[in-house]
């Protein structure tokens, strides 16, 4: 055994730690939840707890209902947008033509002036 002692911590003769000393569990209901994948989940909640209407697939991570026949459908991802996507989105072709323009006029006015621009 490499990583220690598999008895460590109870001594010769001891008998199994079951419900006799620590007791009987609390009585429990299993609710089956579907995902839109077809994956059932049957976590278990007590008796008197409240049972959510929802729950996460712990298989495919999509949420689940208790309708085996309509479950509830993916949620929609937006793809991600890169800066340039935003930016074509408030500016048209003529305004970003406008402005490139006037961004060059400028360095070659700041070029022909004798700045050192690097």
């Amino acid at each position: 055994m490499a990583g220690g002692n598999a008895i460590r911590g109870s001594r010769v003769g001891a008998g199994p730690m079951g419900e006799a000393e620590r007791g009987d569990s609390a009585p429990r209901l299993h609710v089956s939840y579907y995902c839109s994948s077809g994956h059932e989940t049957r976590p278990a909640f007590a008796i008197d707890a409240a049972i959510p209407e929802s729950w996460d697939c712990p298989r495919c991570g999509l949420p689940a209902n208790t309708d085996a026949d309509n479950p509830p459908p993916p949620p929609k991802i937006t793809p991600y947008k890169t800066h340039l996507a935003y930016v074509k989105e408030r500016r048209s072709d003529a305004e970003a033509a406008q402005i490139l323009d006037e961004a060059i006029a400028l360095l070659r006015a700041r070029r022909a002036s004798g700045e050192v621009i690097y």
